[in-house]
């Protein structure tokens, strides 16, 4: 089956008939879940059964679930965390270790609802000038560290089922605005951008699936990464990453013009499948109908990301946590 070259949401706790008939049509790649789509265990379980049968297949869906500002499960569905970059500078020597453990006890979690896939790690640097919206989801400043700990958070992932999706891509830590609300832009030369921030990226291309950055590095191009050929074509020959490229959402206001203008550029710069969020039925219709299906490198992307889920192995709760509250001093949660 050929998938639609998108990854959609859903605006209320179930799909409305509209929605099921969009997705039926439409075949999106996957879905996103955001805190709007949660209230009880059982709510999540059944409205992830509605969005594959929608589509007949199992569909991958994921979520933003990072633990500190960003995580859309809340208690008592979900653990509450630390921000990341606290919890790795917390664990001190022990910091790939702990993430391992805190994002395996993610994973678990996501997988008794149905969600089989997670927006992290975030493997971008945190910078003096990060903007507060993001220094703290941060793993750290080293980039040799952040990859380590990169690495741990990916296959933690992964162990317990759950696709990893490796951003921002090739690097937003150097962001001094909020990309949700403007454009940020990058001046920093081409040998300072791979020495810091693209090295977490290139040690981690071999994972299936990735999430641009929107936000302009001028040392390659005047368009924001998520719309330049070029940011994109040096993603791919330079870091080597050879995965699935998701956009981050088009509908963030880094991004000007169209959803269905954004989503053909997205594509035609090199991105293989547009995320799409917090719109109304009408606006997820344009993006899908502007994306269309993916083409075949995208779709051979997506059938080997699929193919890189995994049965989660069985775990022991109480020793897993054990372990972390060791590594941490009892300061885990948040």
């Amino acid at each position: 089956m050929r998938f639609g070259a998108t990854i959609l949401d859903a605006e209320g706790l179930s799909l409305t008939n509209e929605e099921k008939a969009l997705f039926r049509d439409a075949q999106p790649f996957g879905f996103i879940l955001f805190a709007r789509n949660v209230d009880s265990a059982d709510q999540v379980r059944a409205l992830c059964a509605e969005m594959r049968d929608a589509v007949g297949r199992e569909a991958p869906i994921t979520i933003d679930q990072e633990g500190g500002r960003v995580q859309r499960l809340r208690h008592p569905l979900a653990r509450e965390w630390r921000p990341p970059l606290d919890h790795a500078r917390g664990a001190g020597a022990g910091a790939e270790r702990a993430m391992y453990l805190r994002y395996r006890l993610i994973a678990h979690e996501l997988r008794a609802l149905g969600i089989d896939s997670n927006c992290a790690p975030m493997v971008d640097l945190a910078h003096d000038a990060t903007h507060p919206f993001l220094k703290n989801r941060c793993y750290g400043r080293d980039p040799e560290r952040v990859a380590r700990i990169g690495r741990a958070v990916a296959e933690a992932h992964l162990d317990g089922g759950v696709l990893p999706i490796v951003k921002h891509m090739p690097g937003h830590g150097r962001a001094t605005l909020d990309s949700h609300y403007d454009l940020p832009r990058v001046q920093a030369p081409v040998d300072a951008l791979e020495a810091e921030d693209f090295l977490p990226f290139r040690a981690l291309n071999d994972l299936p699936m990735g999430m641009t950055a929107h936000q302009v590095y001028e040392a390659f191009d005047d368009q924001p990464a998520t719309l330049s050929p070029k940011v994109m074509q040096m993603i791919r020959e330079h870091i080597g990453f050879d995965g699935l490229i998701m956009t981050d959402d088009i509908s963030m206001k880094a991004l000007s013009g169209s959803l269905a203008k954004i989503s053909r550029d997205a594509l035609n710069a090199g991105c293989d499948v547009i995320l799409h969020c917090n719109g109304n039925l009408a606006e997820r219709s344009e993006v899908a109908e502007a994306a269309g299906e993916m083409n075949d490198a995208a779709q051979r992307r997506a059938e080997a990301a699929l193919d890189a889920r995994r049965s989660p192995a069985d775990i022991d709760i109480p020793s897993l946590e054990a372990q972390l509250e060791a590594l941490m001093g009892g300061q885990v949660y948040g």
